[in-house]
This record gives C-alpha cells, structure tokens and sequence, in this order.
C-alpha cells in the first residue's frame, strides 16, 4: 500500500490537486488501484453545488489518471517525468459521486508506444461503476 507520501514520490500533483489518497495494488507499467475519500470540506464543494453538493466529473477524470500516472511513473524509465493528457474518450458518467463517498479508482494500461500511452479507467463507488472512460497520455 502506497500512502500519500509515496504518492507524492510518484507523480508530480501536491494540495489541493493530488486526488489519490492512497494506492492498493500497484503493477508498474500496467495497472494501478486507489482511493479517494470525497469530503464535504473538498474545496470544489462550494460553488458545485451549494444546495446539493456533486463531484464535478473532470475531478474524478482526473483522479483516475493520477492512478494511472502512478502506474506509469513507477517505471525506472519515467520516474521524475510528467504525464499530460492526450485526450479522454468514451467517458460515461453512470452516477453522482457525492460527499462521503469512498471511490475505488483503477486504470489499466492497455497501450503504449514511446511516450504516448492509453489507460482504460474506472471509479467504482461501493462495487458499482460511477465513472468509466479511457484516458490518452504524454510522458514528458
């Protein structure tokens, strides 16, 4: 299990934008699992939205590819490089993630050529999918 410090050793997001709170299982260049608890102090509570507080869903992509950042940053080659989005498709949102939620977020990378990569994700909240898409990245 990975905490936020080895997290923080891993990719380049700090406070407030590091989205991972800890790491599970962890196959370098493959695959990544990890958690996010969603509290009502989260600072994007405030405007969105006041009256019934939601995660906006660029949050949760974004949360998905800090996983997958850190399975591809946990290779030798790519430790201290950083990943850019490439593009995002195939997003579907299936439900609101909401405050007190704890969200499983897994990304699998199914490919990669030089620094150009692909990662299926999903956020999985209490077994179910809330969140499914696949994420387009560029190590630099």
């Amino acid at each position: 299990m990975l905490g936020i410090k080895e997290i923080q050793e891993l990719i380049p997001h700090r406070h407030p934008f590091l989205l991972v709170d800890r790491i599970d299982e962890l196959e370098p260049g493959k695959r990544a699992v990890g958690y996010k608890c969603f509290t009502y102090d989260e600072w994007f509570f405030k405007g969105h939205f006041p009256e019934q507080p939601v995660v906006p869903g660029v949050i949760v992509i974004e949360a998905l590819a800090q996983v997958g950042a850190a399975a591809i940053l946990s290779l030798d080659e790519n430790k201290g490089k950083i990943p850019f989005f490439g593009g995002i498709s195939k997003a579907r949102f299936r439900q609101k993630i909401v405050p007190g939620d704890r969200v499983m977020l897994e990304c699998q990378i199914i490919k990669q050529k030089g620094p150009v990569g692909v990662g299926n994700a999903t956020a999985y909240v209490e077994g179910k999918p809330a969140v499914t898409a696949e994420i387009t990245f560029a190590i630099n």
